[in-house]
């Protein structure tokens, strides 16, 4: 039997002496890894940074350790890199992703943060959502940008820091305002701050603002002045590709010190990328701190009339049109089982919940609605509150742990059912991602409850690939996607459902039924306002 041909094997040794940088930046950890070309990862560090949740619904970050869990991670990364007989030089690129919509804000004169960055799962803005809804306008903006009004948006972030903080309020009447998601700010840090007040964002990350028009790619006036927000008092970072060979800068200082930036994906459109989702009607979902399943669409925005999100998948640059997708984002989805080991102390560590969960049959006619922030899509269901339903004197903390796995999983199936009305089509794979797709049994449950395959890589970082793919293309590692099919597709396991169409239905049906009794159960007005 011949073997491939040597034109592929030359290729093959090529890439393996290709080096690429990938920081990924996170809800609850940073990490940096350098991928060699065949997306194999050579060496990586992670380590997680404070949580900060100063009042009930409130999440920020600080900016500073963003920053510096990052500045860590690469430093022990390119340790294990350069033990291995490698040197920085050999880094012919890197590539970032972020946390979405997380909002920082600082002044452009002296570079400093004005306030926490507040985490795309913050709820404290519930109040001006509510507001926001009334106003003139209102029902026709996602028709501009993809988003309906929520939470969950940049937008409404700003609002609050502009209302509630006065040092934010300051420097937007001064004109010293900056604000950016966590890529802007990253890379703004990366190419020496204050002193080159370089401001850039990638066109993933700016759809998620409810800024950006989502046709043009541009920034849009009347989405600014529904928001009463004033160009000529804070700057908004350039919008440019996903992949570009100078758009990004370069690191400035550290042992990746000049090394180019050459992409940039928010971390959902980053995990697309890494699965290889380039064809329209390929999906992947990514079970992180909250759950996001995207959809490939192609090269028309969709906007959704089933309580889905129409985002930007990716853009590669060098004249390639970009690529749209559907969004189905759960708020909670890792969170959920962190929030069992933290906070309830069912196990020690997060990853114990399938041994407890393994430990009963089912889940004992037990139903969890993780609503800690409401309920994203596709109910948008802003006052839904946590809620458990169906304790009897029959349940232990099996049932719950299983409830938990299961609630992202039947939320997971409602989007399903959203984008096949979206688009027309029914999937019948699903790629997945993520922390909890180590679970067998969150995989085996998934499949079980949307009636079709579930398809788990062996190398589980699709996120931090993905940056990697987009620094890939701005240098011509690759130059074009039909040079990736090959990447990350070893080893793969398959999850075929196991349940009849009966049994998936009845147990989607009291999950319906308890997310129904889930409203309400917090007003706009018990929302906490203190700045």
């Amino acid at each position: 039997m011949s073997g491939p041909p040597a034109s592929r094997v030359e290729r093959d040794a090529s890439l393996k002496r290709c080096f690429i940088g990938s920081i990924d930046q996170g809800t609850t950890s940073s990490r940096f890894l350098v991928f060699d070309g065949t997306g194999k990862p050579i060496a990586s560090h992670q380590i997680p940074f404070k949580q900060m949740h100063p009042h009930s619904g409130w999440h920020e970050h600080d900016p500073y350790e963003l920053l510096s869990s990052i500045k860590t991670c690469i430093e022990k990364a390119m340790e294990d890199f350069n033990a291995g007989g490698h040197s920085p030089s050999d880094i012919k690129a890197i590539g970032i992703t972020n946390q979405r919509e997380t909002t920082v804000v600082w002044d452009k004169d002296t570079g400093e943060p004005l306030y926490n960055a507040i985490a795309w799962p913050d709820t404290r803005t519930a109040s001006i959502v509510h507001e926001l809804k009334e106003r003139k306008g209102a029902a026709d903006l996602q028709d501009i940008c993809g988003l309906p009004l929520s939470t969950y948006p940049s937008s409404v972030k700003l609002l609050w820091l502009l209302r509630n903080v006065e040092k934010v309020k300051a420097a937007y009447e001064a004109g010293r305002l900056t604000f950016g998601t966590v890529d802007t700010w990253l890379l703004y840090n990366f190419n020496g701050g204050k002193d080159r007040d370089f401001l850039v964002t990638d066109a993933t990350n700016a759809s998620r603002t409810m800024f950006l028009n989502l046709h043009s790619l541009q920034y849009d006036e009347r989405l600014l002045d529904f928001f009463e927000l004033d160009q000529a008092k804070f700057k908004l970072p350039k919008v440019v590709s996903s992949s570009d060979p100078k758009a990004f800068g370069s690191m400035d200082s550290g042992p990746l010190k000049g090394i180019r930036i050459t992409g940039c994906l928010g971390d959902q459109s980053s995990a697309l990328v890494g699965q290889c989702g380039f064809d329209p009607g390929m999906a992947k979902n990514t079970y992180g701190t909250g759950c996001f399943l995207l959809y490939n669409v192609g090269e028309k925005p969709v906007i959704s009339t089933h309580g889905l999100l129409a985002t930007v998948a990716y853009d590669l640059g060098r004249g390639r049109r970009p690529v749209y997708a559907l969004e189905g984002s759960i708020a909670v989805a890792g969170s959920g089982i962190s929030f069992l080991a933290n906070n309830l102390n069912f196990f020690p560590h997060a990853s114990d919940v399938s041994e407890m969960a393994s430990s009963v049959p089912d889940s004992g006619g037990v139903v969890f609605v993780t609503a800690f922030s409401g309920l994203f899509a596709p109910y948008w269901i802003d006052d839904a509150r946590g809620t458990i339903f169906g304790l009897t004197t029959h349940t232990e903390q099996g049932h719950i742990a299983r409830a938990t796995i299961e609630a992202t999983c039947f939320q997971t199936k409602a989007i399903l059912d959203s984008m096949e009305k979206d688009s027309g089509h029914s999937l019948c794979e699903l790629a997945v991602d993520g922390g909890m797709s180590n679970s067998d049994l969150c995989m085996q449950t998934q499949s079980d409850v949307i009636g079709i395959p579930v398809d788990r890589p062996m190398m589980r970082e699709t996120t931090a690939l993905g940056a990697a793919i987009a620094a890939g293309f701005a240098i011509d590692v690759w130059k074009e996607v039909e040079e990736l099919k090959e990447i990350n597709k070893r080893d793969r396991t398959l999850f075929r459902p196991s349940l009849s169409k009966s049994q998936r239905q009845k147990m989607f049906d009291r999950w319906e039924k308890a997310v129904g009794m889930a409203r309400g159960w917090e007003s706009s007005s018990d929302v906490d306002e203190v700045s």
